[in-house]
């Protein structure tokens, strides 16, 4: 893909700003595929930097570790999250926390942008907003503001900000919610969620792929992605262990130790592969017939953007339940909590010649979007030449400025306070 108003090469390289989140895997996975996209797009014409604003050491503890708390929240107290979810889902308690966001993350967003100076920031976490648009009212900048939503279908109002220049969105359902929440349909763009380039360059057959991994290429193969996430994994590998019908198995423990150990030491009685932490899941994806997961939007987005159906295991009360409605209902996969539902489901999908799993995976090729994180790129290429960004009222700044103020927080900037 390219830029419609390529940087000349006696110009200044374009600074490419991504901030994102190590809550779960899908907000640093989606920045890494944007930043990715860029350098083989733009290369030499941009200088690109990831960053974390949580883990300055300024950023007060309890939002650092509510990154390894998350993991630890959704596994042993989902109700709870999902109860602090839904409450702040809500117009009067966001707005709360987007002020006191601002304040406690106004510092470190402040020197992130002096330091790197960039002509475009692009975000896939729904915190940043809120104290980036505050940094720059305050000290008068125009630097467009990218927002992309990595969630398919349940999402939180934070990600819905007016904060932003563009928010990019995964589907046409997150598209409706930004407009009815009030965004001006010109800033909101359909994109998908960005996934690995890999998928889109990876274009050897799934026969090949399987025979330069090992696996045997003519024999049904399913794909299980684990982490510390997920539960129901083993159980359901047990009914396809035990399913009476020639297949292979191929299971990530993603990071999880336990679980590793665990699936290693299972009595496989199909061809298994047991992978602890894999960097080449696009080739993983394409080399199976389908994917058994939970309903995390990154697991959920690569599967599609590789063509595959899924049978989801497992869902986190909140945005994952709007991940796995949106695979179930459009034909992409089937939701099997129980094991009876995963026999049911794949004694379903083989019968009448795999009908049925070849429907599934028209579907999934259908709302696959593999060139998810080209278009972001390209979105946030195009703004960092042009540094469009929209108007916004004048007394904003003083209402921050008050607002800093009594929060004890300086805010003069010394080149433009």
């Amino acid at each position: 893909m390219t830029s419609n108003i390529p940087a000349q090469p006696d110009n200044p390289k374009s600074r490419i700003l991504i901030v994102t989140a190590d809550a779960g895997f899908g907000h640093r996975s989606a920045a890494n595929a944007v930043a990715h996209a860029m350098e083989e797009v733009y290369g030499e014409l941009c200088v690109i930097e990831i960053a974390n604003p949580l883990d300055d050491k300024r950023t007060p503890f309890f939002l650092r570790d509510s990154q390894a708390d998350y993991d630890r929240m959704v596994r042993r107290l989902p109700e709870l999250y999902r109860f602090g979810y839904d409450a702040s889902d809500a117009t009067v308690p966001s707005a709360i926390v987007e002020q006191a966001l601002t304040v406690l993350l106004f510092d470190v967003m402040r020197d992130l942008v002096r330091s790197f100076r960039p002509d475009v920031i692009v975000s896939t976490y729904p915190l940043y907003m809120a104290p980036l648009r505050a940094v720059l009212t305050i000290t008068r900048q125009s630097i467009p503001l990218v927002s992309v939503v990595t969630d398919l279908a349940t999402v939180h109002r934070m990600w819905l900000s007016s904060s932003v220049d563009s928010l990019l969105v995964p589907t046409q359902i997150v598209y409706d919610l930004a407009i009815n929440h009030g965004l001006p349909p010109e800033i909101v763009r359909v994109t998908g969620i960005p996934v690995n380039p890999m998928i889109v360059r990876e274009t050897r057959s799934q026969a090949q792929i399987r025979l330069d991994m090992g696996l045997q290429p003519d024999l049904l193969t399913v794909l299980a992605v684990g982490s510390r996430r997920v539960d129901r994994l083993i159980d359901s590998l047990n009914v396809l262990n035990h399913f009476g019908q020639p297949l292979q198995l191929v299971m990530v423990a993603g990071k999880d130790e336990g679980l590793y150990r665990d699936l290693q030491a299972v009595e496989w009685h199909v061809p298994a592969r047991v992978l602890d932490y894999v960097t080449n899941m696009p080739a993983l994806m394409k080399a199976a017939d389908w994917v058994l997961c939970k309903a995390g939007g990154l697991v959920i987005t690569e599967a599609l953007a590789s063509g595959r159906p899924m049978m989801v295991v497992d869902v986190l009360p909140g945005q994952e339940t709007g991940n796995a409605d949106y695979v179930v209902e459009n034909g992409a996969g089937d939701l099997t909590m129980s094991s009876a539902e995963v026999l049911e489901a794949t004694a379903h999908w083989l019968m009448n010649d795999r009908h049925l799993l070849r429907v599934r995976t028209e579907n999934a090729e259908r709302l696959g979007r593999p060139n998810a994180a080209y278009e972001v790129a390209n979105t946030a290429w195009v703004l960092a030449q042009r540094r469009v960004v929209q108007q916004r009222p004048g007394t904003g700044r003083l209402r921050l400025i008050d607002l800093l103020s009594r929060n004890q927080v300086h805010w003069e900037d010394e080149n433009n306070g």
